[in-house]
């Protein structure tokens, strides 16, 4: 019976992505690999921009490191006064390449907020049209619930705590004493076991359901664990554990307007992710140069900013992997 329902289902077609993605969408949206392939070959060409513009910002804060440091080789202790400028210059300076990734970070878990509120119910009609009718209700109650609560979290607390974070950085870095670090530990911890909460609980609720299941490659699969585990900070681990669903699901389902909606969620994702993390890898080897040279206090208020940038890939990094592990929950119900 549930076979004849399948094949009588109707064609179900994914909501077609938002212009600004529509460039980076692949022309073959019938295999999941192959159109992430095409995405790539697109997208990566494009980064220069974002590596050039992170490139001036690093070489402007390597520059007032240098030169802070030679004033306090020649001043010695005397030389506080430079090292006090140095913070609010490098704190102005980061201060605005943040901002600007952080409202791109913040579009973006808008976008795929939005997208997924018209892809779910698409999924989940397909889904319940094939006979699954309650894995179905589970599926989209689960993930509307989760993408609500990760979206209002994010805009309400976690977003602002990231400038609270920045704030404290700068203000103990001026001080020179620590005397804030404890207090600015603990927001870090704050944000970022808010951010694995909400991923446990997510994961653990798919788990419950019986869809994230199945086998993959051995060697993909582990491939695919260790990349997701090194390119997101934070939560990488977290979220490698749930490769599995993506690469069980892309491999072996085929659903046209599932493909497409995971194709959809990446290229709203791609480019904002690609363009942090460039900003988070080149102040991450800014931060390592200046601690050879530096000052202690400037030198941890790189890394602090860097740490931020990373959350922040993390947070875009979540967003997407909730939408596209439950796609694939859906694609395999109706697959």
């Amino acid at each position: 019976m549930r076979i004849l329902m399948a094949f009588s289902a109707p064609e179900w077609t994914a909501p077609t992505v938002p212009a600004d993605a529509r460039d980076w969408m692949p022309q073959n949206t019938e295999s999941f690999l192959d159109g992430l392939l095409e995405i790539l070959e697109k997208i990566i060409p494009k980064i220069y921009p974002a590596l050039t513009e992170a490139a001036v910002v690093c070489a402007s804060l390597l520059s007032i490191v240098l030169l802070v440091a030679l004033v306090a080789n020649l001043h010695g202790p005397s030389a506080k006064s430079a090292d006090l400028a140095g913070t609010v210059a490098i704190g102005l300076i980061l201060f605005r390449a943040t901002g600007s990734m952080v409202a791109l970070g913040v579009e973006t878990l808008t976008k795929i907020s939005d997208y997924g509120k018209l892809l779910l119910p698409v999924m989940a009609a397909a889904m319940a049209s094939s006979g699954g009718v309650n894995g179905s209700t589970a599926l989209y109650l689960g993930t509307a619930f989760f993408n609500s609560v990760l979206s209002a979290v994010s805009t309400a607390l976690l977003i602002p705590m990231v400038y609270v974070f920045l704030t404290l950085a700068v203000s103990n870095s001026a001080l020179g004493e620590n005397m804030l670090k404890q207090m600015q530990d603990f927001v870090k911890w704050l944000m970022t076991w808010t951010l694995k909460v909400i991923l446990y609980i997510f994961t653990g609720y798919m788990g419950i359901t019986g869809v994230i299941s199945g086998s993959a490659d051995a060697a993909a699969l582990k491939a695919a664990k260790i990349t997701i585990s090194g390119m997101v900070p934070v939560v990488g681990g977290i979220l490698s554990d749930a490769s599995e669903a993506v690469l069980v699901g892309a491999d072996l389902v085929r659903n046209a307007a599932g493909v497409y909606g995971l194709l959809a969620v990446v290229a709203l994702w791609i480019g904002p992710f690609l363009r942090i993390g460039v900003q988070y890898l080149m102040l991450k080897i800014t931060a390592g140069i200046c601690g050879i040279f530096g000052t202690r206090g400037i030198t941890g208020l790189i890394g602090d900013f860097t740490a931020a940038m990373g959350f922040l890939l993390a947070l875009t990094a979540a967003m997407c992997l909730i939408f596209m592990i439950s796609t694939v929950c859906f694609m395999k119900g109706v697959g």
